[in-house]
């Protein structure tokens, strides 16, 4: 006995259903009963439905009231006579082609389910992707809500809920993670940092009076590493140089005597690139009857160090055929004093800060406007000032935390667009350049903190106060140029702001650049 197929058997069925149906087992369905057909018949076979139920159904015939089967089917292998019963010999005899044909297109069918079956896990399975994609951005917003918590924590000096915080912090913010991650490690050791100094509530004084030394980092081979990686892949120094030459250049034009005074002393950059650039542009303006004298005078904590710039510069110098005279001044800016700087006469006088006022900002103006003072009196042609574009020395702590971190999460995107996520130059960069800004500005108070970074309209009311006189910058279109030809990443761009000029990432300030004169001049 064949079984008969569930799409061939439903086909039997009346549309109307009933119980008066025989089983398929009264009918003699041996194949061997069949006459015989060709193997390929050149005729199709009858259209079966192939929307049927998979499951499998019993053959059912409809009796008339005389017992005769019937078929009731409106769409079987046969077409019943609406005016007279049919006997059920009239029925055409099955041939075992319909059978293969049927089990062919059956077969077909399931095929087709498992093909879209398969397409519609893969579109899921996209969607999944997508969504996995979507969770690090998920991730970061609980990141910076458990930051601030924290901050807060810490700034209420709730020592037990800050310190919960800290650890669920740590396992979160991965030296190697996304941008946000990384930049999110160096808070948490600022905001670390800052805790280990927090008095208990009911004592006076929010901070403990540690010496600034007990929390600086003592990797110095490190940080002159991370130092010189941030001046070569990042443009903040390198902007803040070829601004500074520029408007050296333009100040000192038909001068025969020049005098650079480099506060800190490019950042203690190892070889002075500096000023080796300007000197190979002074190089290649003068004529050989006309060499100016070029001094400068290097300010700086470690003489040794000092001294070896000296000498580097000195030996480039006597390369490129020029009158050069290194001096330096082992002192803090606080200290210095006008005779120190031993301006003879005739010399045009250029003062240079790159990235260092900043650390004479106190919470009193005593400390800055001494220093500004002392520099008035040497009556620059030129001062030009680089600083970071952001306010970092709000008198609430809370403030300047949210502040430096919309800050320096826009550097670490930027050194993401810059290397790859696991490129041990970057993570020296981050962890031993930024980091220890971003730790000063987190953890420490009073002489402690350093990093006192602020606007340029903030600047710009202080020199203004201390006697200086704005001169705009005018080479915009030089620093784009300058800017395209670096080849850094896109992203960064440089705009003219009230006379200065503004380095950002993604619309954000980062450096801004801005040259004063004294008013007597």
């Amino acid at each position: 006995m064949v079984a008969a197929d569930p799409y061939i058997s439903s086909n039997f069925h009346s549309n109307g259903g009933g119980s008066g149906g025989i089983d398929s087992s009264d009918l003699d369905l041996n194949l061997c009963q069949f006459p015989c057909y060709p193997a390929f018949p050149e005729k199709r076979g009858p259209d079966y439905s192939l929307d049927q139920p998979r499951t499998q159904k019993k053959l059912k015939q409809q009796t008339d009231d005389s017992g005769s089967p019937t078929d009731t089917s409106s769409g079987g292998f046969y077409e019943a006579n609406s005016s007279s019963n049919s006997s059920f010999n009239s029925l055409p005899k099955l041939q075992f082609r319909d059978y293969v044909w049927a089990y062919a297109e059956r077969f077909l069918a399931i095929e087709a389910m498992e093909e879209a079956a398969a397409m519609t896990l893969a579109v899921e399975e996209e969607e999944e992707k997508v969504e996995v994609k979507e969770e690090p951005g998920v991730d970061g917003m609980k990141l910076v809500q458990q930051l601030i918590a924290c901050a807060e924590a810490v700034a209420c000096r709730d020592k037990a809920h800050a310190s919960a915080l800290l650890s669920e912090l740590r396992a979160n913010a991965l030296v190697f993670g996304t941008s946000f991650q990384r930049v999110a490690s160096c808070f948490v050791q600022g905001l670390s940092d800052r805790l280990t100094l927090v008095q208990p509530l009911g004592t006076h004084g929010v901070l403990s009076s540690a010496p600034a030394r007990a929390l600086a980092s003592s990797f110095s081979a490190e940080k002159d590493e991370a130092l010189t990686l941030a001046y070569e892949l990042c443009p903040q120094i390198q902007f803040g140089h070829f601004v500074a030459n520029t408007s050296i250049l333009e100040a000192l034009e038909g001068e025969s005597s020049i005098h650079v005074v480099d506060l800190g002393m490019t950042l203690g950059l190892p070889c002075g690139q500096q000023w080796q650039n300007l000197m190979h542009s002074i190089a290649g303006r003068i004529r050989k009857s006309s060499v100016p004298r070029l001094r400068i005078t290097g300010v700086g904590p470690e003489a040794d160090r000092l001294q070896a710039i000296g000498v580097e510069l000195s030996c480039y110098a006597a390369n490129l055929g020029l009158n050069f005279e290194f001096m330096y001044i082992r002192s803090s800016l606080e200290s210095l004093k006008p005779e120190d700087f031993d301006v003879q006469e005739g010399e045009a006088v250029v003062i240079n800060s790159v990235l260092q006022m900043h650390c004479v900002v106190k919470e009193s103006r005593g400390a800055l406007n001494s220093v500004l003072q002392v520099l008035n009196e040497l009556s620059p042609k030129a001062f030009v000032l680089v600083e970071q574009d952001s306010n970092h020395n709000g008198p609430f702590f809370l403030g300047r935390f949210m502040e430096s971190l919309h800050y320096y999460s826009a550097i670490f995107d930027s050194l993401d667009s810059m290397l790859p996520r696991y490129d041990t130059r970057r993570a020296k960069i981050e962890q031993f350049y930024f980091a220890d800004e971003i730790k000063n500005i987190v953890s420490c108070e009073g002489p402690a903190r350093v990093e006192r970074h602020e606007r340029s309209d903030q600047w710009r009311r202080r020199m203004s106060r201390a006697g200086f006189q704005a001169s705009p910058l005018k080479m915009l279109a030089q620093a784009k140029q300058w800017l395209g030809k670096a080849k850094f990443c896109d992203g960064y761009t440089v705009v003219e702001e009230k006379g200065c000029l503004v380095l950002g990432w993604q619309s954000r300030p980062i450096i801004a650049a801005s040259c004063w004169r004294c008013s007597k001049i």
